[in-house]
């Protein structure tokens, strides 16, 4: 999740760079393509997990998520910056390292490739009732400030492991892939870690389960802002020229 700049290697900064320079088509279908395989991979995971009695178990979905999410930015970060997630997106836009008018383009890309992978695993899967909707085992409060908290963590993360040093920048995909393992390994059973809208919207619209989805939408929008003002309250401010 570099900088949907194109290079990978530096974080997109509006007065540095007045144009980006990967076409528009180019990054909404690599967007596209990136959260396919993020759904598909992560929440495939949960339904063949139950289909199989738990043979994938709670850990290795949990790793199944960090490790794709790893593998996609490394695959992807050079084109789109791999943002995979419309609250990431939004939290890029507001810290001003991405142009507000590519928004909406980069969440509609996003969602519909979260809902290809959900209708994919609905043929493959028919008898699947929740086809890995993230639902609250607790509280709707619970669930809502559990995603906000991990949500304002994996976005604290990728604004500070995707600027500085080049060594730094080049293991950001292990350092994300890394967070989001991390959270969804402790919260998961709780409130299911989406920290990802499109990642929640879509199974639980092809599935039916739609109960509590306003928490799932809501609580990553204002996590992922919540991360933006932390980094910049933490983070040394830039000198000017």
């Amino acid at each position: 999740m570099p900088d949907g700049r194109g290079d990978g290697a530096r974080v997109f900064h509006p007065r540095e760079h007045g144009v980006l320079t990967i076409p528009l088509s180019r990054r909404l279908a690599a967007e596209l393509i990136g959260t396919f395989i993020l759904v598909f991979a992560g929440t495939g995971a949960i339904v063949i997990n139950q289909e199989s009695n738990g043979a994938i178990t709670h850990v290795g979905i949990a790793l199944t998520f960090g490790l794709v999410v790893f593998a996609l930015i490394q695959m992807l970060g050079d084109i789109s910056g791999a943002h995979l997630n419309p609250a990431v997106t939004l939290g890029l836009v507001a810290a001003g390292r991405f142009k507000a008018s590519e928004a909406a383009p980069y969440t509609v890309a996003q969602c519909l490739g979260a809902f290809l992978a959900s209708a994919i695993l609905r043929i493959l899967f028919p008898a699947d009732t929740h086809l890995g909707a993230t639902l609250p085992a607790g509280s709707t409060l619970q669930s809502f400030a559990l995603e906000f908290i991990l949500t304002a963590i994996l976005m604290l993360g990728i604004l500070r492991t995707t600027t500085g040093a080049p060594g730094k920048v080049a293991l950001a995909g292990i350092a994300i892939g890394s967070i989001i393992g991390l959270e969804a390994m402790f919260a998961g059973p709780a409130c299911g870690a989406s920290m990802n809208p499109a990642r929640s919207l879509a199974p639980a619209v092809v599935s039916g389960q739609t109960t509590a989805l306003w928490v799932y939408i809501s609580a990553p929008v204002l996590g992922a802002l919540a991360g933006v003002l932390a980094e910049k309250t933490i983070s040394t401010p830039e000198v000017k020229e």
